[in-house]
């Protein structure tokens, strides 16, 4: 597997990992939204579980999907080193209801996140990217989600 392809594929994994931990950390501390912010991190899980099964595969480079990973590395590094500072922030001073809905939007607007959903809308041109667009089906556009749910509920 080619380094770069390699370190993608790894910071993308590591993304939408931390990205359900920050969801899982919501659904904990806001009872009112704990179905929305559960769903989010239960979708981030199988985003990374499904990267990860491609990392598993002998030659996973010859059959990802080539539009599926960001191509700017920096970054996923800097989306992630956000994350895990926002976690740290917010285990003693955690955010209004409205302001973790906003991060969330913010993050899911991040470069990673809103590459894998130009991804999923973009046409399908081979077996690997129709699989990975099948399994993430249910997984509607997050960022449009969170809108949606900021203007229902606050």
């Amino acid at each position: 597997m080619p380094e770069t392809f390699h370190n993608h594929l790894d910071e993308s994994i590591k993304l939408e990992l931390n990205l359900a931990k920050l969801y899982s950390f919501f659904h904990d501390s806001f009872s009112e939204d704990e179905d929305f912010w559960w769903e989010l991190a239960m979708e981030e899980q199988g985003h990374a579980s499904l990267l990860q099964q491609e990392k598993k595969q002998p030659h996973p480079a010859e059959f990802f999907p080539e539009n599926l990973l960001s191509k700017d590395l920096q970054s996923l590094i800097d989306t992630n080193t956000r994350i895990t500072e926002l976690m740290s922030q917010y285990a003693t001073n955690l955010p209004s209801r409205n302001g973790a809905l906003q991060i969330a939007l913010d993050l899911e607007m991040a470069a990673g996140e809103s590459h894998f959903q130009q991804f999923l809308d973009s046409p399908t041109n081979s077996l690997s990217a129709n699989i990975f667009k099948q399994l993430n089906q249910e997984d509607s556009d997050h960022a449009e989600r969170i809108r949606n749910y900021m203007q229902k509920n606050t």
